[in-house]
């Protein structure tokens, strides 16, 4: 008799741990999904899959979610527009041929800058801006922002950059704002938007940005032609030796698959530089 009320036990609890794991498999199935589309407040690193060539890739978060935010990863359009961008920490020689290479392509670039580039390479800051390219904000000192939960911190590393640049080129900087890293929250969204700010992620980018370890023009290429797609944004590195390499042929490419160079105020649907900015002369180095 207690071996079988023994047996009955067993049973019992194997079944209702069954019924919980499954029913929490289901919940945390239904959570993934709920946070695919809507995203959370919680910290997240922005992140794409390539599943067609030649198409947008799935982000994780939907265009539809960013835009509520005035946030963007990408155009949502087939028309083959190129946004290309640079994000830039520190200067070690190849913006010159960087800025060449769009010059002669007349492509306008949006380069993403922090407090230190400005700070110790203020005459490439203004080639920048005299050559038509436009000056985002990467902010001051590059901290992880998903981390900055008040709008004290977030916006003094905001408003720091504002001002050196302001302080270096006369200018007022254009309301542009990737995250470092491409680590965000639902709450910096918010805030950034308060600030009057749009969030730029990106829809196309490869491993550029170590230095000492460069990928070949071979692998930059195989990541940059197939994954082109209508409506990219492009992230690239200023500091990456390759990109200054192949940025000539890799934009005649793009050139030959049809595609045009696009601006991120024609993407926003902004003028092209605050009023205040609106002026006969360029900015003197």
């Amino acid at each position: 008799m207690i071996l079988v009320i023994r047996k009955r036990t067993i049973k019992i609890v194997l079944f209702l741990t069954v019924v919980c794991v499954v029913g929490y498999g289901a919940v945390q199935f239904g959570n993934f999904i709920n946070n695919r589309v809507t995203e959370t407040s919680a910290s997240a690193n922005w992140g794409l899959s390539f599943q067609q060539e030649g198409a947008p890739p799935v982000a994780n978060a939907t265009a539809e979610y960013l835009k509520q935010y005035d946030a963007y990863y990408a155009e949502i359009t087939q028309e083959k527009n190129i946004y290309v961008t640079f994000d830039a920490g520190y200067e070690n020689g190849n913006t010159p041929a960087i800025l060449d290479a769009l010059k002669k392509h007349n492509a306008k670039a949006t380069f993403f800058l922090v407090g230190n580039y400005i700070e110790t390479s203020p005459d490439l800051v203004k080639r920048m801006v005299n050559e038509g390219h436009i000056v985002g904000n990467h902010t001051y000192s590059h901290p992880d922002m998903s981390k900055l939960s008040d709008m004290e911190s977030f916006k003094n590393e905001m408003t720091k950059l504002e001002d050196v640049y302001k302080q270096t080129t006369g200018l007022k900087l254009k309301k542009y704002y990737r995250p470092p890293q491409g680590k965000y929250n639902e709450n910096n969204l918010q805030m950034a938007q308060e600030l009057g700010y749009t969030t730029i992620f990106w829809s196309l980018a490869y491993v550029d940005w170590y230095e000492n370890n460069q990928p070949t023009k071979q692998q930059a290429f195989e990541k940059l032609i197939p994954r082109i797609h209508p409506g990219v944004i492009v992230l690239l590195h200023s500091t990456s030796k390759t990109n200054a390499e192949i940025l000539d042929e890799i934009l005649t490419e793009w050139e030959k698959m049809g595609y045009s160079f696009k601006t991120l105020d024609d993407l926003c649907g902004k003028i092209t530089l605050p009023l205040e900015n609106i002026v006969e002369s360029k900015v003197s180095y």
